[in-house]
C-alpha cells in the first residue's frame, strides 16, 4: 500500500495526538488505567482491552473506542490519550483490541465477534467496573467506524461463550469517523480499498454476496438502530449513510467537513469533533 492511500485509510497517529489533547485540555484528575485486561480468547490467543476511569463512586456510562487501520492493522493505544480524555467528563472507557485480518486467516465476521464480545462482557462486567449497563456508547475511525455502526445496527451474532449469552452486544448510540457502511459498493480507488475489503472478506461481492451484505451497516438498518453522530469530508470517496438512517425513523446527525477527505486534518475540525462527540454523548448517554 502506498504512504498515500494508506493515509486515506488508517487513521492518522498525529492527528490523533491533536485530537487527544484537544480532549485533555481540561484535565484535572488522573485516570486510573488497567492495560491488556483479557475479554476473551479467541483461537487460542486472549482478546485484550484497556479500561481508562476515575475513581469515583456510583454507575457511570461507558464508552467503548475501536481503533481503525484497515481491518489489519491498528491498536487500541491508538485511541488511548483520547479515551483518557474521555474518562475525565465522567465516563468508564474501555479501548479494544480486535483480530486483525491476514492472508489466510480472521476473515469477517471474526472482528465484528469480537468487538460484540467485548460489550457483552462490559455488561458482564459492570459492578466491577462502575458501569451502567443500559448506558453504553461506541466510537470508531474508518475500518473501527464500520465496527462501531455494527455495534449501533445488528444483535449479537455469536452467543459463545455461554457465560455471556444473557447479554446483549448492542450499544445505545454510536460516533462513526467515516467509517465504510456498504461494502458492496465502495469505490475501486484507491486502488488499495478493494483489495482491503476482498481480504477481509475473503472473496469478492460477486463470490460472497449475503456476506458482504450482513458486514455492511446499511443493510442491517431497522426501527431499532440507535442514534448515530456521523463525520464525514466531502472529499472522502466512501458513501455515507446517513440518508437510509433518517428514512427509517433513526436519529442521526451528518457532520460533512467540505475541506477534508478520509480523516479530519483541520484544527478547527478536530476541536469541531471533540465538541460535537462530547454533547452527543452526554445527551445519550447521561440521562
Amino acid at each position: 500500500m502506498s504512504v498515500k492511500s494508506k493515509n486515506r485509510v488508517v487513521w492518522p497517529l498525529l492527528l490523533l495526538a491533536v485530537l487527544s489533547l484537544l480532549v485533555l485540555a481540561h484535565q484535572r484528575s488522573l485516570s486510573h488505567v488497567e492495560e491488556n485486561v483479557s475479554y476473551g480468547v479467541a483461537q487460542g490467543e486472549p482478546l485484550l482491552l484497556d479500561v481508562i476511569r476515575l475513581p469515583a463512586a456510583g454507575l457511570r456510562p461507558a464508552i467503548i473506542f475501536v481503533h481503525g487501520g484497515g481491518w489489519r492493522g491498528g491498536d487500541k493505544s491508538d485511541f488511548r490519550t483520547l479515551a483518557e480524555g474521555f474518562a475525565q467528563r465522567g465516563y468508564v472507557c474501555f479501548v479494544v483490541n480486535y483480530r486483525l485480518v491476514n492472508a489466510t486467516d480472521h476473515h469477517f465476521p471474526a472482528q465484528l465477534d469480537d468487538v460484540q464480545h467485548a460489550v457483552r462482557w462490559i455488561r458482564a462486567n459492570a459492578a466491577r467496573y462502575g458501569v451502567d449497563p443500559n448506558h453504553i456508547g461506541a466510537m470508531g475511525a474508518s475500518a473501527g467506524g464500520h465496527l462501531v455502526a455494527l455495534l449501533g445496527t445488528v444483535e449479537t451474532r455469536d452467543h459463545q461463550p455461554s457465560e455471556l449469552a444473557l447479554y446483549s452486544s448492542r450499544v445505545q448510540c454510536v460516533v462513526d469517523m467515516y467509517g465504510p457502511t456498504d461494502l458492496t459498493a465502495l469505490p475501486t480507488t484507491p486502488a488499495d480499498v478493494p483489495k482491503l475489503v476482498h481480504n477481509l472478506m475473503g472473496g469478492t461481492p460477486e463470490q460472497e454476496i449475503q456476506l458482504y451484505r450482513s458486514a455492511s451497516p446499511i443493510f442491517n438498518i431497522d426501527r431499532e438502530t440507535v442514534p448515530f453522530l456521523i463525520f464525514h469530508g466531502a472529499l472522502d470517496p466512501l458513501v455515507p449513510f446517513v440518508a437510509e438512517l433518517q428514512k427509517n425513523g433513526v436519529p442521526a446527525t451528518y457532520v460533512e467537513f467540505p475541506d477534508e477527505r478520509h480523516g479530519i486534518e483541520k484544527r478547527a475540525n478536530l476541536e469541531k469533533f471533540v465538541t460535537m462527540s462530547s454533547q452527543f454523548f452526554d445527551s445519550h448517554l447521561k440521562r
